[in-house]
């Protein structure tokens, strides 16, 4: 079965010590950062400690590395000291503004002995969002695309959240029109608000994101809360599912709600959520 991560943990590539600590802490992925997380002056040792700990193809769980912003010599080195490492399992593209830089990544950058790494690209700009479709279907090798809103909020010069939602939409439509999975949801950045994380997960389960990254260990547990199934949810799901098995065609159920294929569909995924362990 299918299992959908709902959990992104950040943890910067120069403090090994929590890197180490994030691939126990229970998320579903841990990404090590490579960019923003990282001084200027610690972008040597932080690829140098990141290349290290990928030398060891086995790790709890998946580790990817958001690698420093594509048009600097910094990302070049990211990715020569780290595509072909064993223990690689994506890699983070920040800044994305046109589908030719994930087509010239992907033919260029050597593959490990298990193929090319998968790429996600993550659209922080007003460019990158107008061509939210282009970017998700450049090459088979991209398997993702995400928001930073951070960097989007302050190209656009958005100072409430409101102003958000239509990049949000663009991007959980050209995900899905492009075949990839729904795309995680930014990070919260206040890691002592947990209700307000709760409620921002709650909205952008609303628009179609699937989990969130996170940059606290604190905060897995209410993502993970927020986008598993209500009990409600997953009994609606198990009745939606026993009544396709009898009759597979367009029909209403006892409460007067109707099912279709498509309802179905969305059961189906509600029952992987729950079973995703």
């Amino acid at each position: 079965m299918t299992r959908f991560p709902l959990t992104w943990l950040y943890a910067p590539g120069d403090r090994p010590h929590v890197v180490a600590k994030a691939l126990t802490s229970g998320a579903d992925i841990v990404i090590v950062d490579l960019e923003d997380a990282v001084a200027p002056d610690r972008k040597d040792y932080a690829r140098s400690a990141t290349a290290d700990l990928l030398s060891e193809p086995d790790h709890p769980v998946p580790v990817h590395v958001r690698v420093n912003a594509l048009d600097t010599q910094a990302a070049a080195k990211d990715l020569e000291a780290l595509a072909t490492r064993p223990g690689l399992s994506g890699i983070r593209l920040p800044k994305v503004r046109s589908a030719d830089q994930i087509v010239r990544l992907a033919e260029t950058t050597p593959p490990s002995a298990g193929g090319a790494p998968p790429l996600h690209a993550l659209l922080e700009s007003a460019l990158g969002i107008e061509r939210a479709y282009a970017i998700a279907s450049a090459h088979p090798s991209l398997r993702g695309i995400a928001l930073g809103e951070a960097d989007l909020r302050a190209d656009l010069g958005i100072r409430g959240d409101a102003g958000l939602d239509w990049s949000r939409s663009r991007v959980v439509v050209a995900a899905r029109a492009a075949g990839l999975p729904p795309p995680p949801q930014t990070v919260h950045p206040d890691i002592r608000d947990l209700e307000g994380l709760a409620a921002t997960c709650a909205h952008g389960r609303a628009l179609g994101f699937l989990g969130r990254a996170a940059i606290h260990p604190r905060q897995l547990p209410v993502i993970e809360q927020a986008y598993l199934p209500t009990e409600e949810e997953l009994e609606q799901a198990e009745t939606i599912i026993k009544a396709a098995a009898t009759n597979q065609g367009a029909q209403a159920l006892p409460d007067g709600s109707f099912i279709d294929a498509a309802v179905v569909a969305t059961a189906q995924r509600t029952l992987s959520l729950v079973r995703r362990g």
